[in-house]
């Protein structure tokens, strides 16, 4: 007689002497009866079977037997296998062992139901879980919590919130549930707006999970004054000596700009670990006190405590953007003490830091080191060669990536760009910035029209620059009008700087750049009227240039100057140094270009201008301050900054 065609395994017949006596005697009592053979030996076995498969984790076997049984097994076996289903996130299998359940007749209570939804949620189905949800003849509050967290976690916030709104009744996770889905979907009003109506409600009471998502939603907008009412209503109901609700309050306080406060609660925490470490530092980073954020992370290394990769990228990464190279370093060597992980996101951020420091042997020498560099690794380095003189390697390291296999993305292709302008390759850098979306897929963003019109402005290529301008999907933004009014001022196009400067009167009318870049043009010209026209608005709508300001650091001490400045202590070393410089280039037959200088003035008084301008002033006093051969390391601002300020980050031996 053929019974199953599944093969019993073989720990299974290794029954206990009871347990086979007892089969034994049912046995022979059943060769009395062999119509009732196979049902008997069926129900006896196909439990203890599945049962067997499932602890083994052979999920699709265990289904397999299950689909050749008509009788359904216990509830128990129903819950073991959808129970797996979960485990490995396997649909079909889940729908399998469903049906079955209907084949055989079992009819599922509450929890077996539960189980079901809980599976169709994890595994992706939403529409099953709701399926069930509806044909339920009864649920408690744990069918209802299921749905809504499902919906909730997936951005389907009006399911969730049409749920929650109908349950008969709700505990923590349902709030808890509803409040994070809208934090988490950036939706922090209505998670505000949800919180109030809990505290209002007379049987509910907030948990960590509930007030750390409230913080989050306060944190997002950011409100203050609704992050200090979460902040008194934790410390009423005495939540206020959990961690987690330490490092949540200390998050909403630093991302609402109350970093001193941040700090107050960081500094009651007792056990600090690496995560609200480095979320301390980061906030003072973010808040533009550099100082601050070192002066903890040297503190962090004496803590015993070893920092992880976000750690040290936060730091490297405000290395890069203060041009701190030599902390920078010093963090690198710390890594290489403990033993980085060179696949590690850290390793990437070491690469941007050398590269804006200027530093691109050591960002090629990191870069060779890593075994699979990533995507923000090559454009780093592409970004670093561009910045730094070298746009030749900047173009050649970049189709080293393509052939790679690494799939550029924008921010890769700005510094492409922004190499081939500053090589000077017009029609390469045409060639780039159409492949973009020809060739790459991509879209073009308004940084690549930014640097391509920058490239042909400074080639003199007006006319494809406006054609480019004119077939735009975009509105220009102030960034493109500023590169076409550049160029327009190295080419002297009056008309075309006309129609930029009054496209960026209209965008941001308070800018003194543009007013000052105009008059120059126009002084460049000899139009004085118009230069005075010009003075006359800014006269008229309250614009005040102010002067440039340029800086050095020299052993973490910042040495500022202004045009023309005389009040550094070695102001008379300074102007003597460029005295002399200025007199042997002019014998090696230097001429200065005074075209620019607004003032109309004499000739020699635009020369002694550009001879003390602000950046001048600076390096000169690096060099006359350091040993011979100290490098001296020059951070440009980008066109994106606001002001005229220029960095300049030295770094000594």
């Amino acid at each position: 007689m053929k019974f199953l065609n599944f093969k019993i395994p073989h720990s299974l017949s290794l029954l206990s002497p009871r347990r086979t006596c007892s089969f034994s005697s049912q046995k022979t009592q059943l060769n009395k009866h062999p119509l009732s053979r196979k049902t008997f030996f069926q129900s006896n076995t196909k439990d203890s079977l599945i049962s067997h498969l499932c602890d083994q984790k052979r999920l699709r076997e265990a289904v397999q037997l299950l689909s050749q049984i008509d009788q359904p097994p216990s509830a128990s076996i129903y819950s073991n296998l959808i129970q797996l289903c979960v485990q490995h996130r396997a649909l079909e299998e889940g729908k399998k062992v469903h049906a079955h359940t209907k084949a055989s007749g079992f009819v599922p209570g509450v929890f077996i139901c539960n189980r079901f939804l809980d599976m169709y949620v994890k595994c992706g189905s939403l529409r099953d879980a709701q399926k069930v949800f509806d044909e339920m003849p009864e649920r408690d509050l744990c069918s209802w919590n299921t749905m809504i967290s499902g919906y909730a976690k997936v951005g389907k916030l009006d399911e969730a919130r049409n749920l929650f709104d109908e349950m008969p009744e709700r505990d923590n996770f349902s709030w808890t549930a509803m409040i994070s889905g809208y934090v988490h979907h950036s939706q922090p009003k209505e998670a505000l707006n949800l919180y109030r109506m809990m505290l209002r409600h007379e049987n509910s009471k907030s948990n960590k999970f509930t007030v750390t998502s409230a913080l989050a939603a306060s944190a997002a907008i950011p409100n203050l004054r609704m992050g200090k009412e979460i902040h008194g209503n934790i410390v009423r109901i005495g939540l206020d000596s959990d961690e987690v609700v330490w490092s949540a309050l200390s998050d909403m306080y630093g991302k609402c700009g109350s970093i001193e406060q941040a700090r107050h609660i960081f500094d009651k925490m007792v056990d600090k670990d690496v995560v609200s470490w480095t979320a301390m530092i980061d906030k003072y980073f973010e808040d533009g006190r550099r100082e601050k954020g070192f002066d903890l992370f040297s503190e962090f290394m004496r803590s015993g405590i070893r920092p992880n990769d976000f750690t040290f990228a936060g730091v490297l990464n405000a290395c890069a953007d203060h041009a701190a190279e030599d902390l920078g370093k010093q963090v690198h060597g710390y890594m290489t003490r403990i033993g980085f992980d060179p696949f590690s996101f850290a390793a990437s951020a070491l690469v941007h830091m050398y590269s804006k420091c200027g530093s691109i042997e050591d960002a090629k020498r990191v870069f060779k080191g890593m075994p699979r560099p990533d995507l923000v690794s090559w454009t780093s380095l592409i970004a670093g060669y561009a910045q730094n003189g070298q746009p030749n390697e900047a173009l050649k390291l970049f189709e080293l990536l393509l052939k790679s296999g690494t799939q550029p993305d924008h921010i890769t292709f700005v510094g492409v760009l922004s190499a081939c302008t500053h090589a000077g390759l017009v029609d390469k850098g045409l060639e780039y910035f159409h492949s973009i979306k020809e060739k790459h897929g991509l879209k073009h963003t308004a940084d690549h029209y930014a640097c391509i019109i920058d490239l042909l402005a400074r080639a003199g290529r007006f006319g494809e620059a406006e054609d480019i301008i004119d077939k735009m999907p975009m509105k220009p933004d102030k960034f493109l009008w500023a590169s076409l009014l550049g160029g327009c001022r190295i080419h002297r196009n009056l008309e075309l700087a006309k129609r930029a400067a009054e496209a960026l009167f209209e965008i941001e009318p308070e800018n003194p750049a543009t007013y000052v870049t105009l008059a120059n043009i126009y002084a460049t010209a000899g139009m004085w009227g118009e230069v005075a026209k010009v003075r006359k608005a800014m006269d008229d709508k309250g614009v005040v240039k102010k002067p440039g300001l340029s800086w050095i650091e020299i052993k973490r001490e910042k040495h500022e100057f202004l045009v023309g400045d005389k009040s550094h202590p070695k102001s008379h070393d300074i102007h003597n140094f460029l005295g002399e410089l200025s007199k042997r280039m002019k014998e090696k037959g230097y001429v200065p270009d005074t075209n620019f200088v607004l003032h109309d003035v004499e000739e020699e008084q635009k020369e002694q201008n550009l001879s003390y301008h602000s950046e001048k002033l600076a390096v000169a006093f690096g060099i006359i301050s350091t040993p011979p051969g100290t490098t001296i390391r020059h951070q440009p601002i980008t066109s994106k900054e606001s002001t005229q300020v220029l960095y300049l980050s030295y770094l000594c031996g």
